[in-house]
Parts: C-alpha cells; structure tokens; sequence
C-alpha cells in the first residue's frame, strides 16, 4: 500500500482558479467524460470509499476539487464532461477554466486521463490529450471499467489505444477496474514520478 494516497483527504471545492489553493507545490489533475469512472479511480487509488463523491448522475462535479496527500502535493478532481445534463453557457464556462488552468497553474505536474474502456478516445478525451501535449504534460490514460469487458476485449482496446497515442511522447496508458482493483500499482508507480516521490 503506498501510504501517502492512503492517507489524502479533501481540501476544497471552488467554481473556478480565483478559489484555488496557492500555485505551489505539486498537482495531478484527474480529467474525464461524465460516468467514465473518475471518482471511483479516486477513491481506488487512495483506499478509500467516500473521499470522491460518486454520483448515478453523471456531471454532478462542476467545480475544481482539491484533495490533499501532504502540504505541498494535491489530486484535483476535474469537472466531467459529456453526458452532463447542463446548460450550454456551464459547458462553456468548464472549457474556459480548464484551459485557464492548463495554461496558468504552474504547479501542474501530470494528468490522469479517465476513459471507460467501451469508449475510448472521444472527442473531449483527444482535447485533453492535445492541451496536454501542447505543454509537454506527462499524461496516464487509465482505461477503466475493464472488468466489464472479456480480457481479450479489453486488451484489444488498450492495443489499440496505445497505437494511436504514439505521436505524444509524454503519454502512457493502462487498464484499470476500480472494482477489481486491476492496475492499481502501475497507476501508483505513474503517480509517484508526477508527484516527485521518485527521481
């Protein structure tokens, strides 16, 4: 178990940067479409069932959410996006602040890009590649949701995937089942090298 994510707890929720904690230390964003399995991922990688809000209604997060590991490092939950049953101008006001964030927050140090492995690489998924790519940000795409598929599916997919990823050199990707607890290590060694936990 890799205490430090074990022991994260919730810092705070703001609707924008102007709430967000100083621009310092070490922060990994946790970015997906609505019902990709994001919180869920969360609470898997840090051992713990309530920490993310996990909702049956998909796009409740529409805010920034820090969680604190330690006084310098922070996993920030991204709002979902995709399926949300919200206005076009709260649609309009995500992208803007995410693209704020990427371009302002220095202190970002890595993405965890949630997918459900049934559908990979959607339009909003390739945005969030491209952003990252653009300021070379080390990128884990975790496929989640693999137990719901056959293993050989499943492995298909992240083949197929990691093929089409070539072109970013900053990207990786695995498979992942909050529910089986399947690549919770590798997610943990990726989070370690964002993190600074390792050279």
């Amino acid at each position: 178990m890799r205490k430090h994510y074990h022991q994260a707890k919730f810092l705070l929720s703001c609707p924008s940067l102007k709430g967000c904690p100083p621009d310092e230390g070490y922060e990994v964003i946790f970015a997906g479409r609505s019902n990709a399995g994001k919180s869920s991922a969360i609470n898997t990688l840090t051992l713990q069932n309530k920490l993310a809000k996990v909702s049956r209604t998909p796009g409740r997060t529409q805010h920034l959410v820090f969680f604190e590991l330690d006084k310098d490092r922070r996993l920030v939950d991204f709002p979902g996006y995709g399926y949300a049953k919200v206005p076009e101008r709260v649609k309009a006001k995500w992208h803007e602040d995410m693209n704020e964030y990427f371009n302002k927050r220095d202190c970002l140090r890595g993405t965890v890009l949630v997918m459900d492995v049934r559908h990979p690489l959607k339009p909003f998924d390739q945005m969030m590649l491209d952003w990252c790519h653009s300021i070379n940000l080390p990128t884990q795409i975790i496929l989640t949701k693999s137990d719901k598929l056959k293993k050989g599916a499943s492995n298909n997919t992240y083949l197929k995937v990691r093929n089409q990823i070539k072109k970013y050199p900053y990207v990786d990707v695995q498979l992942f089942s909050s529910l089986k607890k399947q690549g919770l290590e590798i997610l943990w060694t990726r989070l370690d090298t964002f993190f600074g936990y390792v050279d």
